[in-house]
């Protein structure tokens, strides 16, 4: 069954009880880019991956190491999904460092930062990828705490960890990260989530303006509905079931379809891009 086929017309209801979710649960279990064939566009780099545990995280990181650089995977608690990750990642004759630990605090980001360079003595690309999304069906139901977190968690680690990381990047390095299609076209369930995918568009633009001149490309990728552990962790059995049947190919994305961009920001391919983004949605054509 090819990824056109698998899931046409949504997928079976399921929940899980806690944010962001174990991979290993998932029915159907999302396709990962096990069949990418790299050709050493990142080797010997060093990248760092938040939510590398799983989903589009999980992606980027096996693709990468595919691809021949060394990666460091920061994740909350999901012990399960981040060692099966290492191990996808070391099959490919590569190093593979976990650091596990919340992020929405700059300490942790600080020493996700600290522990790369102890290991592999630099930094070469930063994905800033981690999030979490709550919906509700008005916005009186979104707690100060929940919008707090919401902002602590997608929003800030981009701040923290490319505060920590540029005295560290050298000219062709480059930050990326993973903002979303809501912020291009809103989401009504997803006032506070969107809100910060769209501080992240505003950030990338800005943040590409102000290290340009050290070599330092910033750029983002936009998904839209893409099968991860975000999805049952967050929606109901309901939602979960129709989940991506909107889009123009009626079907969610999966994470091997977005590797191919994350990994053309990464390389010198995109020498030339800066303060970009690039749009994995399923054919919705964004104007923003």
């Amino acid at each position: 069954m090819n990824i056109n086929e698998q899931q046409k017309g949504g997928q079976p209801g399921q929940t899980q009880e806690h944010q962001p979710g174990v991979e290993s649960k998932m029915n159907p279990l999302p396709i990962q880019p096990m069949d990418y064939v790299g050709s050493g566009k990142l080797k010997d780099r060093v990248a760092i991956i938040t939510g590398g545990d799983s989903g589009i995280g999980r992606a980027v990181a096996v693709a990468y190491a595919k691809e021949g650089a060394n990666i460091v995977i920061n994740y909350l608690d999901e012990d399960g999904d981040a060692e099966e990750t290492k191990k996808m990642i070391e099959d490919e004759n590569v190093k593979c460092l976990l650091i596990q630990g919340d992020i929405s605090q700059e300490e942790t980001c600080k020493k996700l930062i600290d522990d790369t360079l102890k290991e592999f003595n630099k930094i070469d690309i930063v994905v800033s990828n981690a999030a979490v999304q709550y919906p509700v069906d008005s916005i009186t139901d979104i707690t100060t705490e929940q919008w707090k977190k919401t902002f602590a968690v997608n929003m800030d680690p981009l701040f923290y960890l490319s505060k920590f990381a540029v005295p560290h990047l050298k000219e062709g390095s480059s930050i990326i990260a993973t903002t979303s299609i809501n912020p291009y076209k809103g989401n009504k369930q997803l006032i506070d989530y969107t809100s910060t995918k769209g501080a992240i568009v505003g950030f990338v633009r800005s943040l590409a303006q102000n290290v340009v001149g050290q070599g330092i490309r910033v750029n983002m990728v936009a998904p839209g509905p893409i099968w991860t552990p975000l999805i049952p962790s967050s929606f109901d059995e309901k939602a979960v079931e129709q989940f991506g049947t909107e889009s123009l190919m009626k079907r969610p994305g999966q994470p091997r379809e977005l590797v191919g961009a994350y990994v053309l920001l990464a390389s010198d391919d995109a020498s030339y891009m800066t303060g970009q983004c690039i749009h994995v949605n399923g054919g919705e054509i964004m104007h923003s």
